[in-house]
């Protein structure tokens, strides 16, 4: 294996962080900001 693009964890780890993000949209208004920025940071750093 000469990438890791090629690993299926890896793979996978794009996928939960795109689901992330999306969910991250349903958050309600009153605490988006605060919860929703907190959340996608921590998505970001899953691949």
């Amino acid at each position: 294996m000469h990438n890791f693009k090629d690993l299926e964890v890896w793979q996978k780890s794009i996928v939960l962080c795109k689901q992330i993000y999306l969910l991250g949209e349903k958050i309600p208004k009153d605490q988006k900001y605060s919860l929703t920025d907190q959340i996608q940071r921590c998505a970001a750093s899953i691949p």
